[in-house]
């Protein structure tokens, strides 16, 4: 992993799952680290107040709905008064949960529901990183280093090009979100040396990643089984580490940009065990 170094790091979605790791990641690097998440109640977890105990004043948690454009927006102005008009890591990685449609509904449900669903997760997924991308540019721009600026890296998922049942306005955002790379790395990189990079994790356990996990004591294998880790030729599930290697990677590497890494150990046999 990196060595100590004092970044400015705006991550969205930080609150559980893959976003809380690379919050934690950063905080433990003496990184400043500022977080967008609905999930109020899982920033008062301890582990939050743990990661930032020798720096306190490194972390900022803020309460956001992200798919309220006035919010971002007002977030935005904030978090650039926070870290003096310089940001040096954006990471867009929210999405609505679940990743599915709610009440067990599919796409052909005749109701509204479903639409009004699809509104929220594009907005948050798709938009929402389209929006903090173009406030952050001067930020990104003023960050950084002198050879490379700020940069950004969008977590996509395996799942833009290998869809499972009802995951349409997942796997639609995280498509969207490789051609949002693609565009904006040439767009940003042309007129402001702004790399923009993408992250595809493919199946990442992240059920102890959460404050309910926490009190419980849940650690990362809990849950799996042989077969789980058999499934993959890299003979295990993956890790919220396997994907700070890649964004740790993206962060330094000034000649990289419109770049998708995907973090998978592949899908392949299943290994057959004796009874």
């Amino acid at each position: 992993m990196s060595a100590q170094r004092n970044l400015n790091v705006l991550i969205t979605g930080g609150a559980r799952g893959i976003g809380r790791g690379l919050v934690r990641h950063f905080l433990e690097t003496g990184n400043q680290v500022y977080v967008l998440d609905s999930n109020k109640d899982e920033f008062q977890a301890k582990l939050f107040r743990k990661w930032a105990a020798t720096s306190p004043d490194h972390l900022y948690t803020r309460t956001c709905d992200l798919s309220d454009r006035a919010q971002i927006k007002t977030e935005v102005k904030s978090m650039a008064e926070v870290f003096g008009g310089k940001l040096d890591v954006l990471i867009n990685n929210a999405f609505a949960t679940p990743h599915i449609w709610s009440d067990e509904r599919t796409m052909e449900d005749e109701s509204e529901d479903i639409m009004a669903e699809w509104d929220i997760k594009i907005a948050v997924g798709l938009s929402a990183p389209f929006l903090l991308s173009r406030l952050c540019t001067p930020l990104l721009e003023a960050g950084g280093t002198k050879s490379s600026p700020g940069c950004i890296i969008n977590i996509s998922s395996t799942r833009a090009y290998q869809s499972e049942l009802n995951h349409e306005a997942y796997s639609a955002a995280k498509a969207g979100l490789l051609g949002l790379t693609q565009s904006m790395a040439v767009s940003l990189g042309h007129r402001h040396k702004i790399r923009v990079n993408a992250v595809i994790p493919g199946w990442i356990n992240v059920e102890n990643e959460n404050r309910g996990a926490d009190e419980k004591g849940i650690k990362w294998e809990d849950g799996l089984s042989r077969e789980d880790m058999a499934w993959h030729p890299a003979g295990r599930v993956g890790k919220v580490e396997d994907v700070v290697k890649a964004v740790e990677y993206l962060v330094g590497a000034e000649f990289v940009t419109g770049q998708e890494i995907t973090i998978d150990g592949g899908v392949g046999r299943k290994m057959v065990y004796p009874e």
